[in-house]
């Protein structure tokens, strides 16, 4: 009996030892670099393969992939030989100095994200408009536009240009019923345009457009293209309100979270005073 409880001890063993070997063999099977002690395995490279990569390419990316590897390992390492102590203490401070700096903010954000009011009323955003309008000078030409483009051989053109030179609101909204006709076109000539979006999508030249007209037109090979122009204004112009409007509102938001952090930071100081976690010697 005793015999063959030691003859299934040794079996086992060699099992053990056999399935520890083809493991090692397996993982040796799947590294494909090494530098040093540290090692490249074959799910690594294929992690960082782009999918649907064709064959030939994909010989060239792994070589790539492995070489990078290899370049950041060796570099890693002749910098850690030649890192003095004094070096290495730096290094070690910048870590720790950018941790504290992840932490910090990422805990000020969540108490942003809970606290901070970004409920802006219309009145305050003009008040903030007319108290530092002169901040607000445009590095941009602006114009009130309406433009229209359709095709050469459009059957009715005569009555498609009749509407768009009464502008009217029944005319805009009987050309609003053909935009399907169309090649482009804008008729809300009440909203702020910057020039150069208008430029890119019609022939006219600046000196047109910078204009107040009822009606212009221009013919190309694309077809044939309507404007006017309600309004105008010029690079160091004060903004309007409807259009600076947007970065007001940032602005605003912007300053009420500097002054949360102020405020945060000021109880946070009178309680640790209070209960004596923050002392001054």
């Amino acid at each position: 009996m005793k015999n063959f409880f030691y003859i299934l001890l040794i079996l086992l063993i060699y099992s053990c030892e056999s399935l520890g070997l083809q493991k090692k063999e397996a993982m040796a099977e799947k590294i494909i670099a090494s530098v040093y002690d540290n090692k490249l395995y074959k799910e690594d490279v294929e992690f960082m393969l782009p999918k649907n990569v064709d064959s030939k390419d994909s010989i060239i990316l792994i070589r790539s992939i492995i070489n990078s590897w290899a370049i950041k390992e060796l570099f890693l390492k002749k910098a850690e030989e030649n890192n003095s102590q004094n070096e290495n203490s730096e290094i070690n401070t910048l870590v720790r100095e950018y941790k504290q700096a992840l932490l910090i903010n990422g805990y000020k954000e969540r108490l942003i994200k809970q606290q901070l009011d970004t409920v802006l009323e219309q009145k305050e955003i003009e008040d903030y408009y007319h108290l530092n309008s002169n901040n607000f000078r445009l590095n941009e030409e602006l114009i009130k536009v309406r433009y229209l483009h359709f095709s050469n051989d459009l059957i009715d053109t005569k009555e498609v240009v009749s509407f768009f030179k009464k502008g009217t609101t029944e005319d805009l909204e009987e050309l609003e019923l053909r935009q399907l006709s169309f090649k482009s076109m804008m008729l809300n000539d009440s909203i702020w345009t910057p020039l150069e979006n208008v430029l890119l999508k019609t022939p006219f030249s600046r000196l047109n457009l910078l204009k107040k007209t009822k009606f212009i037109k221009k013919e190309d090979s694309l077809g044939l293209y309507l404007a006017a122009v309600e309004d105008v204004l010029l690079r160091n112009d004060i903004a309007p309100l409807s259009y600076i409007e947007p970065t007001i509102k940032q602005m605003i938001l912007h300053q009420r979270k500097l002054q949360l952090i102020r405020d945060i930071e000021k109880i946070i100081i009178k309680d640790a005073i209070q209960n004596k976690s923050f002392k001054i010697h």
